[in-house]
């Protein structure tokens, strides 16, 4: 139990996913979007392309196929809300 319960700390640690904290979209590139999506996976629908530089708030953080998904809401707009692969998110 120690165990899995080290791996799970250091995978807050390392993806930064601690709710409430601020976060950028980075790494999407210039003629490309981050899509946030209605669910943790890329199954789920599309609900908005979002650029480099967009202010975020994290909330929680899921694996799902191997890849961590953090439930975001737009900082400017927390009506927008859904999920972002942590891959693209920095801290700001």
């Amino acid at each position: 139990m120690r165990t899995h319960l080290a791996a799970l700390l250091a995978l807050l640690i390392a993806t930064g996913c601690t709710v409430g904290t601020g976060a950028v979209v980075k790494g999407a590139g210039p003629d490309d979007l981050l899509k946030l999506r209605e669910g943790p996976g890329l199954n789920h629908k599309i609900i908005i392309g979002l650029p480099d530089g967009t202010r975020l708030t994290r909330q929680n953080c899921v694996t799902n196929n191997g890849k961590v998904w953090c439930r975001v809401f737009l900082t400017d707009k927390p009506s927008i809300s859904g999920y972002v692969s942590a891959d693209y998110l920095a801290h700001r």
